[in-house]
């Protein structure tokens, strides 16, 4: 295999970790308002003198907020990598991206660090309407990466105008088409879906079973929408193989529905987790030669050969990652391991420390 079509594989690997990853940390962040208000069924009502004055709601988003407060930032790690690994790769691919994608690019940047400061700043003071503030940093921030992900590699796959060096010559409404922005809904419909399966996992008592609720209205839209998004882009671009692994995505995603009628919430969760999987593999697919296709010229295509670094660089680059990614996997592992425990709004404490984020007691 050549070390090109190897990066370009290993870029796909971590565009794919990002996705089912940081993809339910997103859908917490949008469901925030949803399953953050309700009540608490027979299994959290306990008899606390320190806890019974806290709003219930408050105690709902504080246990969301919990599910993925030890694992968010680690989960934005792939991000990180997939672009360092890209810059470093394909340099030419990089530039063409990033020009092409800026104002995006910067406003989903803009989203993701104003939703990390409601993470840290939430707890800071005790104010309803200083949590409010950070509630709706933490809303609007996962919605604007959910969707503009979806509407980035949408339009990489499908093609850019792009001259001969290597240069974009459209604007913003280029991006903004009606097949793009298709693939940005399809994205934040199933980040929401993957979200209340990871909620239902990670929860017990009313808040696992709203999120089982909305998790089959959510994915009922997300499965019909990204249907017509992948038999789209299939007739555009597509492949044999893309077209195989786009069945294997509508499978896994309603087996993963039908998983979650049974109260199966593991098995949800897997089957969401395959399905981005395979959803991004499809994209990959479609784009492999390509890195980015040009819809003024194919011969202006930037590919895996004329976009990449010297084969010196991709040597360095293929040992440090054989030598350093499998521990960081390991490191992430350990993690989720350790947070594995189901939490409910009986643990969710009276006083909040403003030097640390909410404490988490685990049973």
């Amino acid at each position: 295999m050549e070390l090109t079509t190897f990066w370009f594989i290993i870029i796909g690997v971590l565009w794919t970790g990002y996705f089912v990853l940081e993809g339910f940390d997103f859908g917490v962040g949008m469901l925030l308002p949803v399953l953050g208000k309700g009540k608490a069924d027979s299994t959290d009502q306990v008899t606390d003198p320190v806890t019974d004055h806290i709003d219930e709601n408050e105690k709902r988003r504080r246990v969301l907020l919990n599910t993925i407060g030890p694992v968010w930032d680690g989960n934005e790690v792939w991000v990180l990598t997939a672009g360092g690994a890209t810059f470093a790769a394909f340099p030419h691919w990089y530039a063409t991206l990033f020009s092409a994608a800026y104002l995006p690019l910067l406003i989903i940047l803009v989203g993701l660090i104003v939703r990390n400061m409601g993470f840290e700043y939430r707890h800071k003071r005790d104010s309803d309407s200083w949590r409010k503030g950070w509630d709706a940093a933490i809303i609007v921030g996962s919605f604007i990466p959910a969707i503009l992900w979806g509407v980035a590699l949408t339009n990489i796959v499908r093609g850019l105008p792009i001259d001969a060096d290597m240069e974009f010559t459209g604007n913003l409404f280029t991006l903004l088409n009606p097949l793009s922005l298709l693939g940005g809904i399809v994205t934040m419909l199933v980040f929401m879906t993957h979200g209340c399966f990871f909620v239902a996992l990670k929860t017990d008592g009313a808040i696992r079973h709203d999120a089982r609720a909305l998790a089959t209205k959510t994915g009922l839209a997300a499965a019909v929408l990204a249907v017509v998004l992948l038999v789209w882009l299939g007739i555009e671009v597509g492949t044999v193989t893309s077209w195989v692994t786009s069945v294997l995505v509508a499978l896994f995603f309603l087996a993963a529905l039908a998983f979650n009628l049974r109260g199966k919430e593991g098995a949800a969760f897997a089957g969401t987790f395959v399905a981005i999987a395979l959803f991004v593999l499809t994209y990959f697919v479609m784009l492999f030669p390509n890195v980015m296709p040009s819809t003024t010229n194919a011969a202006w295509s930037l590919t895996t050969e004329n976009a990449s670094s010297s084969h010196h660089t991709l040597v360095i680059m293929t040992w440090v990652a054989l030598i350093f990614t499998p521990l960081v996997v390991l490191y992430q592992s350990w993690t989720y391991w350790v947070f594995r425990k189901r939490i409910t709004t009986k643990h969710i404490p009276e006083a909040v420390d403003p030097s640390r984020p909410d404490p988490i007691k685990v049973h």
